[in-house]
């Protein structure tokens, strides 16, 4: 595979100067920050010194994709009727062609789309492992790496999050295309995920879900992240009928099912967490165990409105995901889970600005706790945000992350590195890369 040469060894240092900056006690006004090897060393007010790179209007950490499906995005304007369960159709027939070269190709510039948006790291929920039927690659981690290429080849950090997939739903054979997706067992799917190693990459692991992973492999695939001291992501109660399959089976929801199997706590990411009862809600809450919100997505799939007021209140630390990319846009995510509670509870102002601000640059969530602060020790991102453009004229400094979208964002800094200069990439042709690979997978 001709894979471009990454940015891999390249280490920024210097002085960025911010005309507004998020700082963790809220905007501040001309702050300078000093960079060596790609972290932030110092930070202080003053006046533009002379060799400082200039990043005009407000200055955010990077932002945070907890959530990925990056094959997901090939789907992106599927407006055909129906239900979770009958895209998820369109969504296995793009499974079905992908292969280490093209999964290259298309995470590319779904990663460079990310970047573009001010997205400094991601989670992806990676289970797409094999070859069609289920054979394995000679390099049995063949997809994974392509995944870890394509991040650094698009200058975001990647932590995957590899994920057992094991059942064709409760007491289900694997159907044709999700032979793609497993490994048989726990044990085999533990012994690839060990195997896989690439620089600069945190490998953490994903349950997919409840029907799909058996409840005595369930505390295995926790007991390994554990163990490693890794992310545990996992799908958590996205439909009504998962509940209801899984209250069948196992006379428990899907959130008591984890808890009795170790799959809870503060390393564990419950994602969508949709549909949940009062019990499971506080069991979640109880328990620190994160929750992952991926609005847009779930009004996409008409999945549902989440309880994330109370999910917060309750004590999950909530982080965000763009998950099928139907949008690429953290902003837009963090400002959706805000509007959809109050369309739900007919009541406003739910989370405030800074917490929407925390959500959309969680990067703890994903592994990566040095980064999503602006302060010294932490990751050098940063993401300029245009305050002249029409949408936030006039709008006050504090209330920026309930108001920005992805396009405002003009320049994006990661580890000290730019990446993205006057709203483009500085090494990719985004829509050029992702039209061009998605055309190729419907011919």
């Amino acid at each position: 595979m001709p894979w471009p040469a990454s940015w891999l060894t390249w280490r920024g240092e210097g002085m960025f100067w911010c005309e507004w900056a998020w700082l963790p006690e809220g905007p501040c006004q001309d702050v300078l920050f000093e960079v060596e090897s790609g972290r932030i060393t110092a930070v202080r007010r003053a006046e533009a010194p002379g060799g400082a790179r200039r990043l005009a209007g407000m200055v955010l950490p990077g932002l945070a994709n907890a959530h990925s499906h990056a094959f997901h995005r090939a789907l992106r304007g599927d407006t055909a009727r129906g239900t979770f369960w009958t895209w998820r159709e369109a969504m296995y027939r793009v499974a079905a062609r992908l292969d280490p070269d093209s999964y290259y190709l298309l995470a590319r510039g779904v990663y460079a789309e990310m970047v573009r948006a001010g997205i400094t790291g991601v989670g992806e929920f990676h289970y797409l492992h094999h070859a069609p039927g289920g054979a394995r690659y000679r390099d049995p981690n063949a997809m994974s790496h392509a995944l870890a290429q394509a991040a650094h080849d698009a200058g975001i950090r990647l932590t995957l999050l590899d994920t057992c997939y094991l059942a064709g739903g409760f007491g289900r054979e694997l159907d044709e295309v999700q032979q793609r997706f497993s490994d048989v067992d726990a044990a085999r799917w533990s012994e690839r995920a060990e195997s896989f190693t690439a620089h600069e990459v945190v490998l953490g692991a994903a349950v997919h879900s409840v029907r799909a992973v058996p409840a005595e492999a369930i505390g295995e695939v926790a007991a390994w992240a554990r163990d490693r001291k890794v992310p545990l992501h996992l799908h958590v109660s996205e439909q009504r009928a998962e509940n209801e399959a899984c209250l069948a089976a196992h006379g428990r929801t899907p959130v008591q099912l984890l808890a009795e199997r170790g799959a809870v706590g503060e390393d564990v990411t419950a994602v969508h967490a949709t549909h949940l009862s009062a019990g499971d809600v506080a069991l979640l809450g109880g328990s620190g165990t994160g929750v992952c919100l991926c609005p847009t997505t779930e009004a996409d799939l008409a999945d549902g409105i989440g309880p994330a007021a109370a999910l917060q209140v309750a004590g999950s630390p909530l982080s965000l995901g763009s998950d099928g990319h139907s949008v690429i846009d953290v902003l837009a995510e963090a400002q959706a889970v805000e509007a959809y509670q109050r369309l739900a509870n007919e009541t406003r102002g739910h989370h405030a600005p800074g917490e929407l601000l925390a959500m959309a640059t969680a990067h703890s969530a994903i592994g990566r706790p040095d980064a999503g602060r602006l302060e010294v020790g932490a990751r050098a991102d940063f993401v300029s945000i245009d305050l002249g453009t029409p949408r936030l004229a006039g709008v006050a400094p504090q209330a920026v992350p309930a108001v920005a979208r992805a396009d405002d964002v003009r320049e994006v800094v990661t580890d000290g590195r730019t990446v993205v200069v006057d709203g483009a990439h500085t090494t990719i042709d985004i829509a050029r890369e992702l039209r061009e690979s998605i055309t190729a997978l419907r011919s």
